[in-house]
């Protein structure tokens, strides 16, 4: 919980430094993931394990709320293919998590958990040097603003040139971002109910117990490579609204059908037969459509995030689109750290 804690308290503060200056934002926050990562992986007590978490959390901070802004910049650029853009990059952080999970594993396994905080510096060293090379793209007042972001008809009521732009308090005014704040608050409450339940259930649903639970979340952290270029598309031709609103009701019933899926009665519908059979492991009909239902949230809620980081980026107002682009990520920030204790209740 430290993590999520820093990232909350310092997402204002991390939004308004990272609109001066994208690359200084992404390079020092990486760098103290790295320094955190260390000081976790050596860490022999609580207190300085508390210290390093809170570190972590303040790095990712300040280094996400850059990239959040210079993503903003790119996108803004060619604003009709915004969606494919935000897709593309949801899409290669799936995959990284794809790669790096049954890595991390492995190295776990052979060297103990010590020695995964230390890959994790080490990749942050390698993502900071890669930052290096990156253009900044604010531009300056003197600039014909050829970063800036195209938003739309709708938004240019905004204060967007003003001092106060990007103000919290003045954004939560707007009925626009209240929604997306309780959107984002909403996506976040499901994630935290996949990961205190899924895996519970999955281990006395599917064969194997945890072996298949492990196998069923990382299908389902794949399934982020074909949710987020679907919502990516969805959002260049449909609308990022339109696709955050489909999205969210497909991943909702889906996750709201699986009590159904696991019930008794829920036989008569599929039987219990054995539904799949290779290599000796059986799987019935039960088991796969409670799997079917977790990799069907997983697309929905994936083809949701581009769409939802879209509208963010149409809203944000000029010159203040990383410290804008904050305040539904803390909105999410929050949720993580109350939704365990309301699950637990």
């Amino acid at each position: 919980a430290a993590p999520a804690v820093a990232l909350l308290l310092l997402a204002n503060f991390a939004g308004q430094y990272a609109d001066i200056g994208r690359k200084n934002a992404m390079i020092g926050g990486m760098a103290l993931i790295a320094v955190s990562d260390v000081g976790t992986a050596f860490a022999t007590s609580l207190p300085p394990l508390v210290v390093a978490r809170l570190g972590l959390g303040a790095g990712r901070s300040i280094s996400e709320s850059g990239e959040r802004g210079m993503l903003a910049d790119l996108a803004g650029r060619v604003p009709e293919l915004r969606g494919k853009v935000l897709a593309a990059q949801q899409a290669t952080v799936a995959l990284g998590i794809a790669i790096g999970a049954p890595f991390g594993g492995v190295v776990v396994e052979r060297y103990g958990p010590r020695a995964s905080f230390l890959c994790v510096s080490a990749a942050a060293v390698g993502a900071l040097v890669l930052y290096l090379f990156l253009p900044e793209t604010v531009v300056g007042s003197d600039d014909e603003n050829t970063n800036a972001i195209a938003i739309d008809d709708s938004s240019n009521n905004d204060p967007n040139n003003d001092e106060s732009a990007g103000d919290w308090k003045k954004l939560l005014q707007d009925n626009r971002w209240k929604g997306l704040a309780l959107c984002q608050c909403g996506a976040s409450f499901g994630f935290a109910a996949k990961i205190a339940t899924i895996p519970i259930l999955a281990a006395d649903t599917l064969p194997g117990g945890a072996i298949g639970a492990g196998a069923l979340l990382s299908a389902a952290g794949l399934s982020g490579l074909v949710g987020a270029p679907v919502g990516g598309l969805l959002t260049d031709k449909a609308g990022a609204r339109t696709t955050a609103v489909l999205a969210g009701i497909f991943s909702a019933l889906s996750f709201a059908a699986i009590p159904f899926a696991l019930s008794p009665w829920a036989s008569i519908f599929y039987g219990d037969g054995v539904l799949i059979e290779a290599n000796g492991v059986e799987l019935g009909a039960q088991a796969a459509a409670f799997s079917a239902l977790v990799i069907l949230w997983s697309i929905g809620a994936a083809a949701q995030g581009p769409a939802l980081t879209a509208v963010a980026q149409e809203l944000a107002p000029v010159g203040a689109e990383a410290k804008s682009l904050a305040l539904p990520r803390a909105a999410g920030d929050g949720t993580y750290i109350f939704a365990p204790f309301c699950l637990g209740l």
